[in-house]
């Protein structure tokens, strides 16, 4: 009984051990595909953008925008909801919430939009371009394949399509001149 027991556990590992390399070989199949070290790419390449778009709006766009709104600095606006330890009023958002408070961070938020507006605007701009690319890439293609030989001709008898090598009409059975 129990050799019988062993032989089971043996062939249920065995089992397991084919499963889990049929698993990682079609993974590595997945992973070593075109588009998907494409993916890998781009995603490191939108981090990279990201943090630089961050950079933009927080170092460049705001300062301006916050000064025509009379020294307004936007990384510290915020709206107290509920004091913390000591009371308000807080100098900056770090204070406020080292503080323990309870805040609304409104002027995070007013930096992520315009991050995200701006992040969406350079997407557009780049779908954009690639769509244009394809359209004058299918356009070059129709212009070639109306190039191209006619692979069918007319019977003159029957009037029906047909290849341009043959010499009996499949419909009518009349006999072509070549």
């Amino acid at each position: 009984m129990v050799i019988k027991q062993k032989k089971q556990n043996d062939n249920l590992c065995m089992g397991k051990q084919r499963m889990f390399k049929k698993l990682a070989n079609e993974f590595k199949t997945f992973a070593m595909r075109g588009n998907v070290i494409d993916m890998a790419v781009g995603i490191i390449i939108g981090a990279a953008f990201g943090k630089i778009v961050d950079s933009l709006v927080k170092d460049i766009i705001m300062p301006p925008i916050g000064l025509l709104l009379g020294k307004v600095d936007f990384a510290n606006l915020f709206i107290v909801l509920k004091d913390g330890a000591t009371p308000a009023p807080y100098v900056s958002l770090e204070a406020a919430q080292q503080a323990g408070a309870v805040t609304l961070n409104v002027g995070v938020f007013i930096n992520v939009v315009i991050s995200f507006l701006i992040v969406a605007f350079a997407v557009f701009i780049l779908i954009k371009a690639i769509n244009e690319l394809q359209a004058k890439m299918d356009k070059k293609a129709a212009a070639e394949a109306a190039k191209a030989e006619p692979t069918t001709k007319e019977c003159p008898y029957c009037c029906t399509q047909i290849p341009v090598h043959a010499t009996r009409c499949p419909n009518c059975t009349s006999e072509l001149k070549k």
